[in-house]
This record gives structure tokens, sequence and C-alpha cells, in this order.
């Protein structure tokens, strides 16, 4: 039964995040996320998928802050070497939380030129 709940929360989450509505995605995976960790493991895909899922919704806000970027690169960094370990190099999900990694970093990057730029004014 969790794992269909789990299951259910995440393609909820994606649809969420396929609308643009990361706030809401936010506060469901926020619940999810530990209930899936606990009863799949946190090496399950679907926690992996809802890991993906989080920060994503926290970097590809428009409003996300400086400290979400952060969270988002971090989340990520762990979230793929898990996946690398777990799954390898080569699977898809793998492959799409290295994705995210990389835009996570490069959206922090982007956010802390822009700061340092506004300090040095």
């Amino acid at each position: 039964m969790e794992l269909q709940t789990s299951g259910a929360a995440s393609n909820y989450a994606a649809s969420l995040m396929n609308l643009k509505r990361f706030g809401q995605a936010k506060v469901v995976l926020r619940k999810a996320m530990p209930v899936a960790r606990r009863v799949l493991g946190e090496s399950h895909d679907i926690a992996l998928k809802m890991r993906l899922f989080y920060a994503a919704a926290l970097y590809q806000d428009d409003g996300a802050t400086l400290d979400d970027l952060r969270e988002a690169a971090t989340t990520l960094e762990d979230t793929a070497s898990t996946a690398r370990r777990v799954l390898g190099g080569s699977h898809p999900l793998a492959i799409s939380i290295e994705e995210g990694l990389r835009e996570s970093q490069e959206a922090l990057s982007a956010r802390e030129t822009y700061v340092r730029a506004l300090a040095n004014e």
C-alpha cells in the first residue's frame, strides 16, 4: 500500500512541476519524501525521483532564494551519488538526476554572480 501511495504522491508532484506550480509541489514532497524514505528506503527509485522533483521545484522557481538554490544543488549532489551507486551511471533516472544537478549548479552560479555584482555596485 505504501508503495502505491508514494508512487501517487510522486506522480502528483510531477504533474504540479509540469504545471509550474513549484510551491505546491514542494509542499507535497516535503510531506511525502520522509514517508517514502522510511518505507521504501533511501535508494528506491520513487524516493530518488521525489528528491529530484523537490530539488527541481527549488531551483526552477523564479522566486528561488540563494538558500533554495544551494539546497537544490546539495540535494542533487547527494541524490546523484546514490543513483550512480544503485542504478549505474547509464540508467535514465541517474542521467536525469545528473542533468538536474548541472542545471541547479548553473542556476546557483548565476545567482551568486549576480549577488556579487550587486554588492560591488
